[in-house]
């Protein structure tokens, strides 16, 4: 099969993925919390957004590699963490590590992932990033943070935009439970998508191996929104600056000055997100955030974004509106849930394929020059 020819952009991929996944992984993953709100605003956000096309330019050869916190990537894009990315395909988390490591990406592992830090160990290359959601023991998040620099992950993402569980009924009516138990519904469902049952039969059911090191009788090891955990606060931030000695990101900003209050406490990037609209749904989509901070941090302070990313014109689009690097989370999900470690490849082509189309529509060579080539910015009167 021609992926190019059959599943040209990444909706192909997620309607083969939906196809392939039971209801209840589905819904874990396709789903925000509320009415999706939140998630149709990052979307309209990124749609309204209008580049300035170029002529008489001649033969534009683009080149995607960048530098972001001391590191060269192939690509301005990398894969976001997800939490029980497991679930969605059994070995998810070694694939997609795998193909960073070939393809030149950072790689983000969430605490309540499938995988431990140490099952990636052997997968991630020098491009592990870790995203903590810290334990509320301060030994344990001591050692989690250990455990992960030992693992080979380099770069910490805080997420600060959780402080308690969000309601996501979606996934509630979908029937998920966590840490995940197989019900005669669930039993059903998953029996309805042979492909997935099969695998998870020779994997075996997925479940939080990072913090299983830490569970007891009475509190076992859960996902992070159920499982008692410490709410992140500037005390936390601060002693993760002690305990970590690589870059620092904060992770889930929305609010200008909250932007700079981080970059003034030593953070060393900013993520502007929102969460993939799972956590509030009354926020505003993060590509209406990210100019706004981006004003307020200044040119020069990293800033990361990712919201309903998919395609290479949205990288671009992201770029454009102040973002030095971009994470997508879902769609590499429906690429493995679709075709595996050949999905992973393929959504890095589509990728690739059509940032390259938009730059030489553009006229532009870097990923960086297409500041200063919004729609609004070109006719805006001298």
């Amino acid at each position: 099969m021609d992926l190019d020819l059959s599943h040209p952009t990444l909706p192909d991929l997620r309607a083969r993925a939906k196809r392939r996944l039971p209801h209840f992984a589905w819904e874990y993953l396709d789903s925000g919390t509320g009415e999706d709100a939140a998630i149709r605003r990052s979307r309209a956000a990124l749609d309204a957004v209008a580049l300035a096309p170029a002529v008489l330019k001649g033969r534009t050869v683009p080149d995607l590699s960048t530098t972001f916190l001391g590191r060269d990537y192939a690509r301005p894009w990398g894969v976001s963490p997800v939490g029980m990315t497991g679930l969605f395909w059994p070995g998810a988390e070694v694939t997609l590590a795998q193909h960073c490591v070939e393809l030149g990406l950072p790689f983000g592992l969430s605490t309540v992932a499938a995988a431990s830090v140490e099952d990636l160990a052997p997968h991630i290359g020098d491009r592990g990033w870790f995203q903590l959601y810290p334990p509320r023991v301060p030994e344990h998040c001591e050692d989690l943070l250990k455990r992960a620099k030992d693992a080979g992950f380099h770069t910490l993402v805080l997420t600060v935009d959780v402080p308690g569980p969000s309601r996501r009924e979606r996934q509630r009516r979908g029937g998920l439970q966590t840490p995940p138990r197989i019900t005669p519904r669930l039993f059903l469902h998953s029996m309805m998508r042979p492909h997935w049952a099969l695998a998870v039969a020779r994997a075996g059911v997925p479940s939080v191996r990072g913090l299983a090191k830490y569970a007891s009788p009475h509190e076992p090891a859960r996902h992070v929104g159920l499982a008692p955990h410490a709410a992140p606060d500037a005390d936390l931030l601060k002693r993760l600056r002690d305990l970590w000695d690589g870059p620092i990101v904060a992770k889930g900003v929305l609010v200008p000055s909250d932007a700079v209050m981080l970059r003034d406490m030593g953070v060393d990037a900013v993520w502007v997100s929102n969460h993939g609209g799972r956590q509030f749904d009354g926020c505003p989509g993060s590509a209406e955030a990210l100019p706004l901070v981006r004003q307020a941090v200044g040119p020069d302070y990293p800033l990361i974004f990712d919201g309903t990313v998919s395609s290479g014109l949205d990288v671009l689009r992201a770029i454009a509106l102040g973002a030095d690097f971009v994470m997508l989370g879902r769609p590499w999900l429906w690429g493995v849930a679709a075709f595996g470690a050949r999905g992973a490849a393929h959504v890095s082509h589509i990728l690739t394929e059509d940032m390259n189309s938009g730059m030489i529509q553009m006229g532009i060579t870097r990923p960086e020059e297409v500041r200063g080539r919004l729609w609004t910015d070109v006719i805006a009167p001298q």
